[in-house]
Formats: C-alpha cells, sequence, structure tokens
C-alpha cells in the first residue's frame, strides 16, 4: 500500500467493492498543495488495480471537501515556481508543462475505468471544485458551496468541465462572476445528481456506491468509455489545453500580477476580499502602476527587515552571544 500525505485511502468498512479517498488536509480545509494532484492520480490507479473495487468514492475530511489551491503557498509567498515566475518575461510553457501535469491528475478521477463519486461538503471551490468536476457523479449537501472564484482574477479552471457539465449559458454565468452555488442549485441545475442535508450525506452516498457496486466492472467500464468519448468528441481535451494555457495567463497578466503583490504585501485574506467583494478590479496600465508601487513597498518592507536582522545579530555578538547573554542575567 503507498503511503499518502495528503490524503487517506482505503476501501469501505461495510462493503470492500467501494473504495474511499479522503482529502486529508483539514487544518488547511484540504487546500491543494504540490503533493496532492499526484497522489489523488495514485490513489485512483490503486483502486483501478484492484480488482475487487467497483466504485470509488472521493470525500474530504473536516469542514470542506477542498477550498482550492493553498494559496498561503502558492499566493502569498514570494517563491520562483513554475506557476508562479518572479522572472520577467515568464515561460509560459513551463507554467503550462506544470499545470496540465496537476490537470491530468485530476483527470484520474474522471478516466478511472472505476465509477467515481465526490461526497461534497462545506466548500468545493476553485481548484477544489475541479477536482470534484473530474468525479462522474457529484452528491452534495444541500448548504455545500462550488464554484470558481479565481475567474475574477488569477484563475482559468483547467479542467474546462463547467461547460460541459452545465452547458454554455450557465457555465458562462459561473465564470463570468465567479460566484458559487449551494448543493441545492447544483442539484436544480443538473450539476449534482442529488442534494440532501448534511446529517444525511454520508448515507446517501453510500447507498449511491452500493448500487453501483453491485454492476459487474466489465458492465460500468463500458458504460463510462461510452459516456465519456461523447465528452471527448466535443472537445473537452482541446479545450483543457486552452483553458490551462489561460490559467498560466491569468495569473501573469497585469491582473494577476496585482492580485499577486497584493496577496504578497497585505496577505491572501486581504487580497480574496477584494477579489469576491464585486469591487473593480484594476486592470492595464492602472494594474501595471499599482504593481510598481507594491514592489517598491515590498523592497523597502525586505531591506528594513534584513536591517533590524542585521542590528540584531550584532547585538547577539557585542553581548557574547545569545547563550553568553543569559548567562551573564542570570
Amino acid at each position: 500500500m503507498p503511503r499518502f500525505q495528503t490524503l487517506k485511502y482505503a476501501r469501505d468498512r461495510t462493503n470492500p467493492r467501494v473504495a474511499r479517498i479522503t482529502l486529508n488536509r483539514p487544518e488547511r480545509l484540504n487546500a491543494i498543495d504540490e503533493r496532492m494532484p499526484g497522489e489523488i492520480r495514485r490513489a485512483v490507479e490503486l483502486a483501478n488495480t484492484d480488482d475487487e473495487v467497483h466504485a470509488v468514492v472521493l470525500a474530504g475530511a473536516g469542514r470542506a471537501f477542498c477550498a482550492g489551491y493553498d494559496l498561503q503557498a502558492f499566493g502569498e509567498q514570494r517563491v520562483d515556481h513554475p506557476c508562479q515566475q518572479e522572472s520577467t518575461p515568464w515561460d509560459p510553457m513551463l507554467d503550462y508543462r506544470t499545470m496540465k501535469r496537476f490537470t491530468d491528475d485530476f483527470m484520474s478521477l474522471w478516466h478511472s475505468h472505476k465509477p467515481t463519486i465526490a461526497q461534497v461538503h462545506g466548500h468545493a471551490v476553485a481548484g477544489g471544485s475541479d477536482i470534484a468536476l473530474c468525479c462522474d457523479l457529484l452528491v452534495m449537501a444541500d448548504d455545500a458551496r462550488i464554484g470558481y472564484m479565481p475567474t475574477r482574477v488569477w484563475g482559468c479552471p483547467t479542467t474546462a468541465m463547467w461547460a460541459f457539465r452545465l452547458g454554455p449559458m450557465r457555465a458562462k454565468r459561473m465564470m463570468f462572476t465567479g460566484d458559487t452555488i449551494d448543493g441545492a442549485t447544483a442539484k436544480e441545475w443538473g450539476l449534482a445528481i442529488d442534494a440532501v442535508p448534511a446529517a444525511q450525506l454520508d448515507e446517501t452516498v453510500r447507498t449511491l456506491a452500493d448500487r453501483i457496486a453491485g454492476v459487474p466492472r466489465g458492465e460500468l467500464m463500458m458504460h463510462k468509455l461510452v459516456v465519456n468519448q461523447v465528452l471527448d468528441a466535443m472537445g473537452l481535451g482541446q479545450a483543457q489545453v486552452l483553458a490551462t494555457v489561460f490559467d498560466g495567463i491569468t495569473r501573469h497578466n497585469p491582473e494577476g500580477m496585482w492580485f499577486r503583490r497584493r496577496a504578497q504585501l497585505h496577505g491572501y485574506k486581504d487580497a480574496v476580499a477584494w477579489r469576491d467583494s464585486g469591487r473593480p478590479i484594476p486592470e492595464g496600465a492602472e494594474a501595471q502602476a499599482l504593481v510598481a508601487d507594491m514592489e517598491r513597498e515590498i523592497g523597502r518592507k525586505a531591506s528594513a527587515a534584513g536591517a533590524a536582522g542585521r542590528r540584531e545579530r550584532a547585538g547577539m555578538v557585542g553581548s557574547g552571544g545569545a547563550g553568553a547573554g543569559r548567562g551573564k542575567r542570570r
């Protein structure tokens, strides 16, 4: 059994024909870090190679299904990552290569030979909605929320699943606003197969998974391949290439750089609060000017912090070091 750091994998305790994958970073609302996409793929592969398993349930530990990419890691920190390049000009194909790997990891749920069910409670937002929408079926708590808020700035859903799951008009409604919808609305719109009170979610998913798991593996695989072929013929793969390239652009254009610098200067919660408030988001030349101002402020703060650190180290040396100083005081 592989060892996982961001999720748990096990057969269901009451029905070994059902495998359960549980995203397991509850202290971060199961936010996506560098490890999680690949671990999702490996867990799906584990279920696919287990002949006893007929269906897979994907859920989240703690208060949410998945709150998207971990912005403390990907947005607030000033690190030179393929998806957050600080050098100019940025390399779009380096960004694409990394994000497309994440997308393909999520899509392992879609391409799985075994049917996959997303059990959604709390929030399945931003990249978390990508994960949920890569499952064959969604069952949601009626008060859960799903959506992709970063379409307002700093994101494009790389799986491109919204149009295929909702149709063009409702997909545009979600993408143009960055709004989220609750489970009851998701069911009404046909995005979720069911939406029930949170207290009934486990039992509802279990009943559905058990019903599916009674069907022979070959039958399930054939039916899934037929339906997936329809979406492939409609251009799902091509849409994902375009969406993943556009996602990189949204993180490196003037508007994306404004969001990133604001998160680095004021914290990601401040940047997200502006993004989701409905306030006009700076764009074009205005965004570039604000980015330049914020970069100067970030530079001043870094210089001040460096100077303070040097003074502190000099003081420690002058007093004979930290240990010696404490000895004199005693």
